[in-house]
């Protein structure tokens, strides 16, 4: 079973060279300090910043550099900061090829519930319709099950929806997961430790298993 740190890790090995990503918060936000020094991305938040390094050491704390999240950050040579409203521009103009997102469930078609839980206080969803509907990929970080045991990979969506059919890859605590178009969950890779059957067991919507399932290789 992989903890924050292990998924961050996975999800890094999907970033291609010259590739614009938005790393949403929570968990995406760790994937920057796993990205292979030898492959060259632009990481951009919401919140006006295009260029984000790695979360700075102690020495290197900058208060006024943050992300979407509130979180400290480093800013890479060449790197800019602009208003919130370019930076919106930047996503809803498809100039985000990847966008790596948490959730609190995901359906089998795809569907993306990330932003509220009826009944409890939010400030307001974000982002985060704007890059589901935008980006050109979209990788989803999460756990695949609730703290009482219950998957988070539905059939259906049962919280208020963030956006329809566009989650395309599932990393979990559990597994990697291909989103087909056709419906389901494509078994991909499954975590160190993890059999196929507690998957299964832990996945409420259509999980589709071809072949032997390999066990996830971490660097």
């Amino acid at each position: 079973m992989l903890d924050k740190i292990g998924i961050a890790k996975r999800i890094a090995q999907e970033v291609r060279n010259g590739m614009y990503i938005n790393l949403g918060i929570g968990i995406p936000t760790l994937v920057a300090n796993y990205i292979p020094p030898s492959i060259n991305v632009v990481l951009q938040s919401e919140n006006g910043l295009l260029g984000i390094g790695p979360f700075p050491t102690e020495d290197l704390v900058d208060p006024d550099l943050i992300n979407a999240g509130k979180q400290t950050i480093t800013m890479m040579p060449g790197s800019a900061l602009f208003s919130s409203a370019d930076s919106f521009g930047m996503i809803r103009g498809g100039k985000v090829n990847l966008t790596i997102l948490g959730a609190m469930e995901v359906s089998e078609n795809g569907d993306i519930a990330n932003w509220k839980v009826p009944g409890k206080m939010v400030k307001g969803m974000g982002g985060a319709m704007d890059l589901v509907a935008s980006a050109q990929n979209i990788i989803v970080a999460m756990q695949h099950c609730s703290k009482d045991g219950a998957s988070k990979l539905l059939k259906k969506c049962s919280l208020p929806i963030t956006g329809l059919n566009c989650v395309k890859k599932i990393v979990s605590d559990l597994a990697v997961l291909d989103v087909l178009p056709t419906g389901g969950f494509k078994l991909l890779e499954r975590a160190p430790g993890v059999t196929v059957d507690q998957i299964k067991n832990a996945t409420e919507g259509k999980l589709i298993i071809e072949g032997e399932i390999p066990e996830m290789i971490l660097a």
